[in-house]
C-alpha cells in the first residue's frame, strides 16, 4: 500500500477509556467508513500526531504504517497530517498504549 489521503471517523477520542484493558487512549482512534479490515470490521486507524493534542471528531490525512498484530485477525493503519512524519520508534510509542497487549510489527509505507 503507498501512502495515500484518507477519511477517518473518530470513535475513541483522546481521553476515551477502553473497556477491555482499562486504558486511557493518548491518541485520537477511528475508523474508515467503507473500507473493511482482516476482522470483517471497519478498518481501524491510530491518528498520531504533534500539531493534533486535543479529542477531534473526524480526520484527514495519509497513512505511514501499518501494524500487524501476529496474534491477532486484524490490522492497525497509522496515520498524520500531511506536513509529518514518524520513525518506526515514535509510530511505536505513541501507540503502545494498547499494542503492548498484542505480538505485533511495524511495517511503514
Amino acid at each position: 500500500m503507498r501512502s495515500k489521503m484518507i477519511h477517518v471517523k473518530i470513535d475513541r477520542p483522546i481521553g476515551y477509556t477502553d473497556l477491555t484493558h482499562h486504558v486511557p487512549y493518548p491518541i485520537n482512534y477511528g475508523f474508515i467508513p467503507g473500507v473493511i479490515g482482516g476482522d470483517g470490521e471497519l478498518q481501524d486507524v491510530y491518528i498520531i500526531s504533534n500539531f493534533i493534542t486535543q479529542p477531534i471528531s473526524v480526520f484527514e490525512g495519509k497513512v505511514i504504517a501499518i501494524i500487524h498484530r501476529e496474534d491477532d485477525v486484524e490490522e492497525k493503519w497509522v496515520a498524520t497530517t500531511p506536513e509529518e512524519m514518524f520513525t518506526k520508534k515514535q509510530i511505536k510509542d505513541r501507540v503502545n498504549f494498547m499494542e503492548q497487549y498484542f505480538n505485533s510489527n511495524i511495517e511503514m509505507i
